[in-house]
């Protein structure tokens, strides 16, 4: 779906969020762990690779809303998506968290990072096109800073990051057609829209203050949070939808690549990324992800697109990128890298989660 590093605890991933996601709960890093081997595939090839995939999960959603209901959607991602972590679960012979309290926690984090994000992209996009949706997903860094201003204590804004939140929304505006008094826009789809990508930040830091220091695995409680988020639709999905009568082979297609590809393979990519090369270069992503999801639209999907889309797209990154900043400090140690398997939370309720679309 991107932070300094703290090894005393990580999260698992929301998500998408980009971000992102976003992607993208918490585990804690032990000294013991043994070191991680090199993947094969060099890291900027994965990096691509995570980009793609969730830039396309703006179209994957587009199409599998015209053949399913948004919360079929959402049910048949995250299905996939957990069924590829509970098969990297037992390859790595990982254990489900113990504790009823960390059980608890999870439940609201997948509901908060999982559930409601998804579906709410999902309705979304039954009036918007997939562009506006990629675009807004790209502004969860900016509510992850207005929410860390009251949650965090710790995080106090500078010059620059404030600078940047007003940058940063000056370019929704733009996206939006403020002037216009956003003429032809559908504001309820474009709000469910924001709202996504508003719950990430709110999840993160929900995950922060509850989730650290568990003593599980970041991938057993990715993979336990994604079981939780995919049991929670499939109690909502039959009361407000009813069974399918059909299914149309693209849009199914659409759903079980956004969930295997988006929700189960972008995570594993995303954690590995963090883990060599650390979570600031590896939050970078979030950058793409509208670009691509842009260029996607337009191109497969045949959307419009005016000049304030990317024009405003581009102001909303570039102040996304600001309230990301931090200060240099020359007196400050560099910060120890991240155990293998657990990268650390941040200030301003960022982790290496990138939201997910």
């Amino acid at each position: 779906m991107s932070a300094p590093c703290e090894p005393r605890a990580t999260a698992p991933v929301s998500a998408p969020p980009p971000p992102v996601p976003p992607v993208p709960p918490v585990a804690s890093a032990t000294a013991s762990a043994p070191a991680a081997q090199r993947p094969a595939l060099d890291w900027r090839i994965r990096f691509a690779g995570l980009s793609l995939i969730w830039g396309f999960s703006f179209l994957l959603i587009k199409v599998g809303t015209e053949g399913y209901a948004p919360f079929q959607v959402t049910f048949g991602r995250l299905l996939a998506g957990t069924a590829v972590l509970i098969a990297a679960m037992m390859l790595r012979r990982e254990r489900l968290p113990r504790s009823a309290r960390t059980w608890g926690h999870l439940t609201v984090a997948a509901l908060l990072l999982n559930a409601l994000p998804f579906s709410l992209f999902s309705y979304a996009e039954l009036t918007i096109p997939s562009t506006l949706a990629g675009i807004c997903n790209a502004t969860s860094p900016l509510w992850g800073m207005v929410l860390s201003v009251v949650a965090l204590s710790e995080d106090r804004p500078t010059r620059r990051r404030v600078a940047g939140l007003g940058v940063g929304f000056l370019g929704v505006l733009t996206v939006l057609g403020a002037w216009q008094g956003f003429s032809g826009l559908d504001l309820p789809g474009t709000g469910m829209a924001l709202l996504a990508s508003f719950c990430y930040p709110v999840g993160w830091i929900y995950v922060r203050r509850t989730l650290a220091g568990t003593g599980s695995s970041t991938l057993a409680l990715t993979g336990s949070q994604l079981c939780l988020a995919t049991a929670q639709l499939a109690v909502v999905t039959p009361l407000f939808t009813s069974a399918p009568t059909s299914f149309p082979l693209l849009p199914t297609l659409s759903v079980l690549a956004l969930g295997a590809l988006g929700t189960g393979l972008a995570v594993l990519l995303q954690y590995g990324l963090v883990q060599e090369v650390g979570p600031t270069t590896a939050q970078m992503v979030t950058y793409f992800i509208p670009v691509i999801a842009t260029a996607a639209g337009v191109a497969l999907l045949g959307e419009q697109l005016s000049w304030n889309t990317p024009v405003g797209a581009l102001v909303v990154l570039v102040g996304a990128a600001l309230t990301q900043s931090r200060p240099h400090r020359n007196a400050a140690p560099p910060a120890p890298p991240p155990a293998p398997g657990s990268p650390s939370i941040g200030p301003a309720g960022r982790d290496p989660r990138l939201p997910q679309p």
